[in-house]
């Protein structure tokens, strides 16, 4: 399924996520590989089988590599492990667990195969899906710390918000037709 295939299942109540779907894709903020692997990790963070498999299929047309690929997928997994660790940390009172160590393992954010920056933007688009205030301003923390402006990362989090959205419609509308 192509994106325009995407954006074509969505029903008319939510024309505006079509809309947004659509200039997404030609962001012009982030470059090609950040602006993919953001629609990549946020895809597979939702889960909708159809939406990743849309956005996967529009990201290697667009040219992302199977390394930037992998590598949006590793940002999803790792950001699905330390979004619900560092949330419920941010959650409990009990100061205590905050001063242990995660001893979980994140080899991947050291070397995640593409640029730190790119793998950084996917993690941020991630973490606002899954809702870890302490991730996404660790995340974006790194991003300022690389000069990266305040508006592509704006152009990440946009990204997540509306592959979340798009996801959780074409979700509904798959259970509706069930």
């Amino acid at each position: 399924m192509s994106l325009d295939a995407l954006r074509e299942t969505l029903p008319v109540y939510a024309k505006d996520l079509s809309l947004n779907l659509s200039s997404l894709a030609s962001e012009t903020l982030l470059t090609n590989q950040q602006k993919w692997g953001a629609f990549v990790a946020s895809a597979h963070a939702v889960g909708a089988p159809g939406v990743i498999r849309a956005l996967e299929a529009a990201a290697t047309e667009a040219g992302l590599s199977p390394e930037a690929l992998n590598a949006a997928k590793a940002a999803s997994a790792m950001m699905g492990m330390n979004n619900v660790y560092y949330r419920a940390l941010h959650l409990l009172q009990n100061p205590e667990y905050r001063t242990l160590p995660a001893r979980l393992r994140m080899n991947i954010i050291a070397n995640p195969g593409v640029e730190k920056v790119d793998f950084e933007l996917w993690c941020t688009a991630v973490s606002a899906i899954n809702g870890c205030g302490a991730c996404l301003d660790s995340h974006e923390q790194e991003l300022k710390k690389h000069g990266v402006p305040n508006t592509a990362i704006q152009a990440a989090l946009r990204i997540g918000a509306v592959v979340n959205a798009v996801s959780r419609v074409a979700d509904a509308e798959a259970a509706l037709a069930a």
